[in-house]
């Protein structure tokens, strides 16, 4: 299959995507450990290229192939429930051997799901919610790493308004691939966002402020919670983030940012939060689709993650159709979003062995089957409360001034 994106650039890329797994592991695979590669048909240039890297370091690769729409959409609306939500016989097994995953996005429609009912999609990935848990489990303790990226396609070229060449090019330069050490610039990356969350745990914050032209919204970052900067989850991925205490988000927030969930297209939303649940929902556009969203648990109308971007780091910096490269926008003004939805294990400070349900219920961590970012890109002004009182800036014309 012919790449948009050239062979050394594809090298670059999955040498890229073996540190961003390394990274969080702490340490280099063993031999023979298994590597789950998940991918879209139009990806196979970027899959081989990882292939072939994962052989060279003597892993064990295992090649997952998405389904395609026209299978998603024969799956969603001619199937029965028992097809609907069948798991393949050995796929947990898989899961709970293997030391890592990849996720490759390259879709070959937008939207083509738009006209299918919201409903069996979540049906269908709810009968994934509890081998989504464990993988969860295993990775908040160390014992399974996940990145995942995206290869550019026309079709998200379409979306975002720019030709095949331009999304790749953007997206190249967001993953650092023009420069002459890409995995050098991502050590520097996770270790500049990782100073900052180290100094934002550090604070002993009672609580955030967050304020912008269409969002005043408020938080407790929680008992037992570190920050976290970007070791590899995402590339690209510039994030500084935290899961704060669902019960004690107040305010309101905007989403300016469009955004594609579930092949819907939303946009405008706005979202007021009153002890913790969202209480009103408004959007310009897929307004509907939100709110059945929101129905789909209890914890689907909390929050799990509050995350900023800073421009200074990040090179996102126009809408690009895909919320793992939207949710890092920097732009003039940086960004902040939300996720609804499952909180982010990783950002509990204590020992990941006693994070059971009762543990995640006490501290305010949230629980739900989905985890929907949403996007603000306004200038904005986060103020954090200490316990002892003072209000200090900690993000300002779109970066971090601690």
């Amino acid at each position: 299959m012919k790449s948009i994106i050239s062979y050394e650039d594809l090298h670059e890329y999955a040498k890229v995507l073996l540190w961003g797994l390394e990274s969080q592991r702490g340490t280099k695979f063993k031999n023979m450990d298994i590597v789950v590669v998940k991918y879209d048909r139009l990806a196979t240039p970027l899959a081989e290229a990882l292939f072939a890297l994962l052989i060279e370091r003597h892993l064990h690769p295992v090649m997952e192939t998405s389904l395609t729409p026209a299978m998603k959409a024969e799956l969603y609306i001619n199937s029965s429930y028992g097809q609907l939500v069948f798991n393949p016989p050995g796929k947990s097994e898989l899961y709970k051997t293997a030391a890592a995953m990849v996720r490759i996005h390259a879709p070959e429609e937008v939207g083509a799901l738009a006209e299918v009912d919201p409903r069996a999609i979540m049906e269908n990935r709810k009968a994934s919610g509890p081998f989504k848990q464990e993988i969860e489990k295993r990775r908040v303790r160390g014992q399974m790493v996940r990145t995942e990226c995206v290869y550019p396609t026309e079709a998200l070229a379409a979306r975002a308004g720019f030709t095949l060449e331009e999304y790749s090019s953007r997206l190249l330069r967001a993953c650092y691939l023009n420069m002459p050490d890409p995995v050098r610039e991502w050590r520097n990356i996770a270790r500049r966002t990782r100073e900052i969350a180290d100094q934002l745990t550090s604070m002993d914050i009672k609580s955030i402020h967050m304020k912008s032209e269409l969002c005043d919204l408020s938080f407790s970052p929680g008992e037992n919670r570190r920050w976290m900067g970007s070791s590899g989850e995402n590339i690209p991925g510039y994030e500084v983030y935290v899961s704060p205490d669902h019960r004690t988000v107040n305010g309101v927030y905007f989403a300016d940012l469009p955004s594609l969930f579930m092949d819907k297209n939303v946009y405008g939303v706005q979202l007021e939060f009153m002890d913790g649940i969202a209480v009103r929902v408004k959007a310009m556009g897929g307004e509907r689709f939100i709110l059945d969203q929101l129905r789909a648990d209890a914890g689907a109308r909390r929050i799990g993650e509050f995350s900023l971007s800073d421009n200074s780091i990040s090179r996102m910096d126009h809408f690009m159709a895909q919320t793992i490269l939207d949710e890092n926008f920097g732009g003039e003004n940086g960004s902040c979003h939300i996720a609804l939805g499952q909180s982010l294990g990783g950002t509990f400070s204590g020992p990941p062995e006693i994070l059971d349900r009762m543990m995640l219920d006490s501290l305010g961590f949230n629980t739900s089957s989905i985890h929907w970012d949403l996007v603000n890109t306004e200038d904005k002004l986060v103020k954090a409360t200490l316990v002892d009182g003072r209000r200090v800036t900690i993000y300002e014309n779109g970066r971090f001034c601690l």
